[in-house]
């Protein structure tokens, strides 16, 4: 009990303070969240990605071992979401929300500063999350977009804006000079790293602001609970199964765990603007989280040692 009230005090009580201070600022200075979003998308989140997997080496059989349970469990969760929102009887458009808000997880500004808190000395667990986040933008741009039957963009284009996103740009230069062990000249590499440094807070405080702008009275019904638990309790739970069934242990294991836990993307109610069920969602997933986040990062530290 001692070890995991130490687990929420010295990783989720952070988070959870740097959500706080997000939301103060935003009521008192309104500040534009969109170009936040972009500050950490174009700037802090591809710097952290680059640092991690330029400094981390990552041998290609756990590159594989990641990849499949990344498959194994995000088709899982489309599976279960599918039949669960059937069973619901949920609404076409509501289903879509429904499905959307328990397979994409909030892998970016809120999975990766929680990683680079747990694996501060094992730098391969963050490289885990780094990959997760990339699957999870690509299940974003397709399963999520297709989910919601997006009549704006096609295909083509769709695919284009995810090529465009410099996350991934930052994943494929910083793999390629670790591979080939190219240097990088100092006076490039320390802005890099403090950038890289800063990710942790400006993410954390830009989710906060982005969710005091959600609207927290009508968030306790049925669909919002459900999707919750799914989530939350569900996810894990099937994470843990595959994990075991793949025989992985060790810090990868820890990771991926850890990571199947995380509460709902803000992307799925950036893709569903007019959804108040998707905006609940992400607000109610992301309070709960605290205590659930803390369980995981307990169970994941006594199974996988």
């Amino acid at each position: 009990m001692m070890y995991l009230g130490m687990i929420f005090f010295q990783i989720v009580v952070p988070i959870l303070v740097l959500l706080v201070i997000g939301a103060i600022l935003q009521k008192k200075f309104r500040f534009n969240l969109k170009a936040l979003s972009q500050l950490i998308t174009y700037c802090f989140m591809p710097a952290a990605v680059f640092v991690n997997l330029y400094e981390t080496h990552v041998e290609l059989s756990v590159l594989g071992e990641v990849g499949l349970f990344i498959v194994l469990f995000i088709g899982s969760q489309m599976i279960l979401s599918h039949f669960m929102a059937k069973g619901l009887g949920l609404a076409r458009t509501e289903a879509a929300v429904f499905k959307n808000s328990v397979v994409l997880i909030n892998s970016g500004n809120y999975g990766i500063p929680v990683a680079q808190m747990i694996f501060a000395t094992q730098p391969i667990g963050v490289a885990i999350q780094v990959m997760l986040v990339i699957f999870q933008n690509m299940t974003t741009y397709t399963y999520g977009l297709y989910n919601l039957i997006s009549s704006t963009k096609s295909g083509m284009t769709i695919i284009k804006d995810f090529f465009k996103m410099p996350i991934i740009h930052a994943l494929i230069i910083g793999v390629a000079m670790n591979y080939f062990d190219i240097g990088i000249p100092q006076f490039i590499k320390i802005p890099v790293e403090h950038v890289a440094d800063g990710f942790i807070a400006v993410a954390l405080i830009t989710l906060g602001a982005q969710l005091s702008q959600l609207e927290m009275k009508s968030m306790f019904n049925k669909t919002v609970f459900i999707s919750c638990f799914t989530r939350l309790i569900i996810g894990p739970s099937v994470a843990l199964a595959i994990i075991y069934v793949l025989g992985l242990d060790g810090v990868v294991a820890q990771s991926l765990f850890i990571a199947s836990a995380f509460p709902t993307s803000r992307n799925s109610s950036s893709l569903a603007l007019e959804s108040a069920t998707a905006a609940q969602a992400v607000l109610f997933s992301t309070i709960v989280s605290c205590i659930t986040v803390t369980i995981v990062i307990y169970f994941a530290e006594v199974l996988f040692t």
